[in-house]
This record gives structure tokens, sequence and C-alpha cells, in this order.
């Protein structure tokens, strides 16, 4: 036992005056404990997470760019709101005139006897590439009515980069394809004014408040039902008022919005993802609508005015009555 501890004492010394060990770690001369050194540099250094933070900091720009449909280019952080459409047509650092005309499209919907041509604008192309919608090269193909080709998804996305627009090789679209995808923003606003003209002119507003009337003929309820149909038009009216100030970007016009920022940009997906159908056409529903309630209105005053009148004949004031009667002569 003496002679065990005796070596361990051996060992234990030659450790301590060896500073190269192999089991020690190294410390050249003027260097602290490899403990003490680890601690500073966490210390005196940005961490991992820190670096990181700062490189996603100084990418952002690019990271942004990346998925934008906006061409490349680098932009500080704080530039990123650049990517917005503002008045002068800047997109993501680059200007690009939105008003310029990209190309002319045959209409979908038109009979072959008077096919219509609407005009695309460079800044309709950016909304399609943007969200909600970012149509891939083969749905924004569809939607330009070109005819599919071999090299067609590259030509289309180096015309694209002419005009300083990133359309990405192999990306997904972002929202689902509807029967509004296929139709370019004219066509869009095209049918929504037509379906506007018929809901005004052709829906049988008189018709249906007369059916609906003679369903509700009870004295009782008629003063109740008036209340009814003046508040329902109260609430379409205020709908429809705030739907007609919607500023989304259609075509070539770029309206200033007059609405708080909350609820226009939510106005504005809709708008985006019906391509300009989606608000006129409510607004024209609810215009029938509308129609039907001041039709009902007006029924609803001949039915007030046939219960008065009933009600004087039978309480005896009417023009065969006695009363009646005394009440003419005394005219006279």
């Amino acid at each position: 036992m003496f002679i065990f501890n005796h070596i361990c004492e051996i060992v234990a010394n030659a450790f301590r005056r060896n500073p190269y060990s192999p089991i020690r770690p190294h410390h050249g001369p003027g260097t602290r404990a490899w403990g003490d050194s680890l601690s500073l540099a966490w210390l005196g250094h940005p961490g991992m997470e820190d670096v990181q933070s700062v490189e996603d900091a100084n990418n952002s720009g690019m990271n942004l760019l990346d998925q934008s449909v906006i061409k490349k280019v680098p932009v500080p952080p704080k530039s990123v709101t650049s990517l917005m459409m503002n008045k002068d047509g800047f997109l993501g650092g680059m200007s690009v005139n939105t008003g310029e005309v990209f190309c002319s499209v045959p209409g979908r919907l038109s009979l072959l006897s008077s096919t219509s041509k609407y005009k695309v604008t460079v800044g309709e192309v950016q909304r399609r590439l943007s969200p909600p919608e970012c149509l891939n090269a083969s749905l924004l193909g569809g939607v330009l009515r070109r005819a599919k080709s071999k090299n067609g998804g590259r030509s289309l996305r180096e015309r694209l980069e002419k005009i300083g627009l990133n359309l990405p090789a192999g990306r997904r679209k972002a929202a689902n394809v509807t029967l509004l995808t296929s139709l370019v923003e004219g066509e869009a606003v095209h049918l929504a004014r037509d379906f506007g003209y018929i809901c005004e002119t052709e829906f049988p507003a008189k018709a249906v408040s007369e059916y609906l009337n003679r369903q509700h003929t009870d004295p009782s309820d008629l003063h109740s039902r008036k209340n009814m149909l003046l508040a329902t038009k109260q609430l379409c009216k205020e709908f429809t008022d705030l739907l007609a100030q919607d500023r989304t970007p259609i075509g070539n016009s770029r309206p200033s919005p007059i609405l708080e920022p909350g609820i226009q940009s939510c106005l504005t997906h809709f708008s985006l993802i019906t391509h300009g159908f989606g608000a006129p056409a409510i607004c024209a529903a609810l215009t029938a609508l509308q129609n039907y309630l001041t039709e009902a209105l007006k029924g609803m005053d001949k039915m007030f005015l046939n219960n008065t009148t009933t009600n004087r004949h039978t309480s005896g004031e009417g023009p065969g009555s006695k009363t009646g009667d005394k009440e003419e002569k005394h005219r006279k």
C-alpha cells in the first residue's frame, strides 16, 4: 500500500511539472486557463446565436427579395418596405413603370363574333406574381394566353427580368386556382360590370317583394316588419358604402387609399384573389337586394293604407256610413 501511494505521488508531481501533458489543456505563455478563456470568449465576443441574428438582419433584405417577384438587388434592412408599390412605381429598389402595357390578351368569356382584347399592364403582372396568388410560370402563361412550348417558361422569365420582375423557376402557387384565376383584371371587371347591369335592370325586385309581402299580412306584424325592412336597408347601405371606398389598384389605376390600412389590406386581399371581380360583384348583388327592399317598403305602405281604410269602414267612418253622410252634408 505504501509503494502504491508513493507511485501516485510521483505521477502527480510529474504532471504538475509538465505543462505540455497530453491530458491537460495547453496554455501558452501569457494565456489564461481554459475555463477562464472560455468564459471571457463568450462575454467578449458575440455568441453563435448573436452572430446568426446579425447575419439574418444583414441578409433579411436579400431573403425577402428571394421570395419576391422583384428582381433581386441588395437593399438594407430598412429598405425592405420599398418592395411595396408606391406612387412612383418603384418596386424592390428598381424603377418599374407599372402602367406600361405588358401585352394584350383575348377575352375568355366573349362570343366568337365579338371577341374583346384586354391590355395587361406591368403592374397587373406584378400583382399576379405577388401574394396572395404567387402564380408560377405555367399559370401566369395561362392567364396571359401564351401558347405552351418547350422553353415557354424560360422565355417568359427572361421577358419579366427585362422589366425588373423575378419569376423563380419551380415556384409553387400560394392560392387555390379558381375560374377567376384565368381572367385578366380587365375581363374580371367587365364581367362584374355586366353582372351589375343585369342585377339593376333584370332582377324581379317587385315580383319578389309582392310574393313575400303576401306571406306577412297580419296587421299586428306590419309595423315591426316595416322596421325590419328599414333596418336592413340601412345596413346594406353601410356595407356597400364601405366597399365603394376600396382603393385597390386595378389595371393601370393606382388610386390613393382613403380607408384605414388595416381594413384596406383586407379588401385588397379579396380584390387580388378575385382579380377585381369581388367587391363590384357583391355591390351588384346588394343593389338587387336594395331594390327588393325598396319595393317591399312600398308594398308595406299600401298595406298600411288598405288596413286604415278598412278600419274606417268597419268603425262607421267611411263614405257609405251614417257618420260619413253627415260629414258630407256638413261640407255642402
